[in-house]
C-alpha cells in the first residue's frame, strides 16, 4: 500500500474531487429554496444545468491540452482553486443573469478536474496501482455527493442559501494554500512514458509539449472514439441523476428539503461503494494473470447490467425502493466509470492521456446537456421521469457494445 509522498498526494486529489462535486452539486439540492427565491420554472433550472454543461464542454476542448502542457503538478493547484472563486461567486449574485454567469464560469473551471486528476493518476501511479487509486479517487468524489444533501439543507434553512456557496468556495481557497504550503508533488518521482525518454519529462510533470498534429492523432485514433461513446452513454446519466434526482425524489415521493439529504447519502455512499469494489476486483484480476481485455469488459458487462433496473424507479411503491433502485444505479455507474477511467490510462499513450480523456468528457458533457434540457421541457409537458429512465438504463450497454465493435480486443499502449 502507498507511504509518504505518494499517500499524501492520493489524499489531495481525492479531496478536490470530493470539493469538485460538492460545487456543482448543491445547486441540486438547494433547488427547492431556490426556485422559490428566484422564481424560477422547470425550464429555467433546467437552462441553468444545461448553462454549467455548455461551458463545461467547451472548456475541455482546451483543458486537456492545458493540462498535457503545464503538467500535473501546477495543473492541480490551478484547476482547485480557479473552480472554489466560481463556486463562491454565486453568493454575490442577486438574478437570474448573474446566477447564469457563476453558472458558467464554475462550468468552465471545473472542466479542468478531471483531465488534471487523469493525468496525475497516469503520471505518479504504476499500472498495476492505478485502477485501485482511481477507484479510490470515485468512491472518494462520492462523498461530497454524499455529504451535500446531509449538510448544506442545514447550512440552507440556519443561515440561508448564500452562505452555503461561501463555504465550499472557501474550503477550496484552503486546499489551495495546502498543496502550496506542504507540496505533496515534490516527493513523488515520475517514470517516462513507453516511448519517452527521460529528457521529455519536465521538471513539473508534463510531458514535450506536444504539437499541432495531436488533435490528428486523437481523433483518428478509434480508441478514443471507443472511450467517447462510453463516455457519452453513461456521463448523460450521471449527469441526470445529479441535477434531477431531489426533484425526482420530490416530485414523485412528495420529500421535502429536510427529507431527501438521507436517501441522496444512500445513493452517493452506494456509488462510492460501487467504485471501491470495482478498483479492487480489477486490481486483483490483473495481478492473477487475467488479461485486460477480459478484465476490464467483464466488469463494465456486469455494471451495465446492474443498471437496467433504472427504468423501474417510478414504478417504485415508495421512496425507500425508488431510493435503493437509484442506489444500485449509481453504484453501477462508478464502477463503470473506473473501467473507463482505468481503460483510458492502459490503451492511450501516457502524454495523451489528458487530451483524450478531455476530448471524451466533452462529448459526455454535451450528451449530459442534451438530457438535462429534454428533462426540463419533459416535465413541463407533463410526461414524468418515465421515459428518461428507461433510455438511460440501456445506454451502458449500448457504451459496452459499441467498445468491443470498435476495439474487439484491448490491448496495453505500446
Amino acid at each position: 500500500m502507498w507511504r509518504g509522498a505518494k499517500l499524501i498526494l492520493l489524499v489531495m486529489i481525492i479531496s478536490a474531487g470530493i470539493l469538485n462535486y460538492a460545487d456543482r452539486q448543491i445547486i441540486a439540492v438547494l433547488k427547492p429554496s431556490l426556485q422559490h427565491d428566484l422564481h424560477w420554472t422547470d425550464i429555467d433550472y433546467a437552462n441553468l444545468n444545461s448553462l454549467f454543461q455548455l461551458a463545461s464542454a467547451a472548456a475541455l476542448l482546451f483543458a486537456g491540452r492545458v493540462v498535457d502542457a503545464i503538467g500535473w503538478r501546477r495543473a492541480n493547484p490551478v484547476a482547485v482553486g480557479s473552480w472554489s472563486l466560481a463556486a463562491g461567486a454565486h453568493a454575490l449574485v442577486a438574478g437570474g443573469v448573474g446566477f447564469g454567469a457563476a453558472r458558467f464560469a464554475l462550468g468552465a473551471t471545473e472542466a479542468l478536474g478531471t483531465p488534471t486528476a487523469i493525468k496525475t493518476m497516469a503520471a505518479a501511479f504504476a499500472p498495476a496501482e492505478r485502477t485501485l487509486a482511481l477507484g479510490l479517487m470515485n468512491a472518494a468524489n462520492g462523498l461530497g455527493a454524499i455529504i451535500t444533501p446531509l449538510a448544506i439543507p442545514l447550512l440552507a434553512l440556519a443561515f440561508g442559501w448564500r452562505i452555503c456557496f461561501v463555504l465550499t468556495g472557501g474550503l477550496g481557497c484552503l486546499w489551495v494554500a495546502a498543496w502550496l504550503l506542504t507540496r505533496p508533488d515534490r516527493g513523488v518521482s515520475v517514470e517516462p512514458a513507453p516511448g519517452m525518454g527521460h529528457d521529455e519529462v519536465a521538471k513539473d510533470g508534463a510531458a514535450a509539449p506536444i504539437g499541432r498534429g495531436v488533435w490528428r492523432a486523437v481523433l483518428r485514433d478509434r480508441r478514443t472514439w471507443a472511450i467517447a461513446a462510453a463516455k457519452v452513454l453513461s456521463d448523460q446519466v450521471w449527469w441526470l441523476l445529479l441535477f434531477w434526482a431531489p426533484d425526482l425524489l420530490s416530485r414523485d415521493f412528495h420529500l421535502g428539503l429536510s427529507s431527501f439529504g438521507g436517501p441522496l447519502a444512500i445513493m452517493y455512499l452506494s456509488a462510492s461503494a460501487g467504485a471501491l469494489i470495482v478498483g479492487q476486483t480489477s486490481k486483483t484480476l490483473l495481478e492473477r494473470g487475467v488479461s485486460l481485455d477480459v478484465t476490464r469488459k467483464s466488469g463494465l458487462l456486469v455494471c451495465a447490467l446492474l443498471a437496467m433496473p433504472l427504468s423501474l424507479t417510478t414504478l417504485a411503491p415508495n421512496a425507500a425502493v425508488a431510493t435503493a433502485i437509484l442506489a444500485l444505479t449509481l453504484a453501477a455507474h462508478q464502477g463503470y466509470s473506473t473501467h473507463l477511467f482505468a481503460l483510458t490510462t492502459d490503451i492511450i499513450p501516457r502524454q495523451s492521456v489528458a487530451t483524450t480523456i478531455s476530448f471524451c468528457a466533452f462529448l459526455g458533457n454535451l450528451a449530459g446537456l442534451a438530457i438535462l434540457q429534454a428533462a426540463g421541457h419533459m416535465l413541463a409537458a407533463g410526461l414524468g421521469y418515465g421515459l428518461l429512465l428507461a433510455y438511460a438504463s440501456v445506454s451502458y450497454l449500448l457504451g459496452l457494445a459499441i467498445i468491443h465493435l470498435l476495439l474487439p480486443r484491448l490491448q496495453p499502449a505500446a
